[in-house]
């Protein structure tokens, strides 16, 4: 019998990144519009990247095929 695979969702896997630890990191929000207003401390923040948490994290990991 064929085992049947699992497909891994693109639009997961162009959004998230898995570390070698396991931790799953996505980039920040409020980086698109009305970046005038904010801050520059603000916007270099934004930039690194932040970790998905709790139940999401799972959630991501199963659609990336790796849980």
């Amino acid at each position: 019998m064929k085992k049947i695979k699992q497909k891994t969702r693109s639009g997961v896997a162009k959004r998230f990144k898995i570390t070698a630890t396991g931790k799953v990191l996505r980039r920040s929000q409020n980086m698109r519009h009305r970046r005038r207003i904010k801050s520059k401390k603000a916007i270099r923040a934004y930039r690194v990247p932040v970790e998905v948490k709790g139940v999401w994290s799972r959630k991501v990991k199963r659609m990336m095929g790796l849980a």
